[in-house]
């Protein structure tokens, strides 16, 4: 069974998101505190995070931030701040997903569940050929243990970085839209306004850039992005 930690300081809240989730099979660990939220961390096995935005302390975007330290689990924020900005400093400190409040309980536990399953396959290392391997430049792309090394050096993403970065370099050369990498990697409907998939670009490069020294992705402006040979 999948271990959810829901990271709320306002307990009813975290009580609703809890019994949604535990309908839905999983086991529960709640924290009303960032403080307290890394501590479950430390000392348990957690699947995944439901993560508040806005709480004393140590708020989510920096608990956020020090989970991606050292950990690739899945981080979905959920905030009462529904403007644009807010969401794209929630991806740039690096979740997964953003979600407003109040929200759908559906909708939460099928973004959830894609999250939980693009981790278990990304994770699951059935085979160790050399096959799974994919070199690009100086970037090394292990599919079966979702580890991508530059110049020999690891590189953490978290999963949707790692799946951008796997599209690209598996079609170099080829410019994949924001949209199409949007409903590829996410699979779900793209809007016009969604800058999702820019912000984990933008992150992407920087770890990338950071141990290359050099823009691995290119803008192609007015089209998308892409990876040459």
């Amino acid at each position: 069974m999948k271990t959810i930690l829901v990271v709320d300081d306002d307990k009813e809240i975290a009580n609703l998101v809890s019994i949604y989730m535990q309908n839905e099979g999983f086991q529960i660990l709640q924290a009303y505190s960032g403080e307290q939220a890394l501590i479950a961390l430390e000392e348990n096995a957690v699947s995944l995070i439901i993560l508040d935005v806005m709480m004393p302390g140590i708020d989510g975007m920096e608990v956020c931030r020090k989970v991606r330290e050292n950990r690739t689990i899945p981080i979905l924020m959920l905030s009462a701040k529904t403007q644009d900005m807010d969401k794209v400093l929630g991806l740039m400190s690096g979740a997964d997903d953003y979600m407003i409040k109040p929200f759908n309980p559906l909708e939460l536990a099928a973004r959830v569940k894609s999250l939980l399953r693009r981790s278990f396959q990304y994770n699951a290392v059935p085979h160790t050929d050399a096959e799974h391997v994919l070199k690009i430049h100086a970037i090394e792309i292990n599919k079966t243990n979702h580890k991508v090394t530059a110049d020999g050096k690891d590189v953490p993403l978290t999963n949707r970085e790692f799946e951008i970065l796997h599209l690209l370099a598996v079609h170099p050369g080829r410019v994949f839209s924001a949209e199409e990498i949007f409903q590829l990697i996410w699979q779900e409907n793209y809007y016009f306004s969604n800058n999702t998939v820019m912000v984990h670009i933008s992150n992407l490069r920087d770890k990338l850039e950071k141990e290359l020294g050099y823009k691995l992705i290119q803008t192609v402006w007015g089209v998308g992005y892409k990876i040459e040979k």
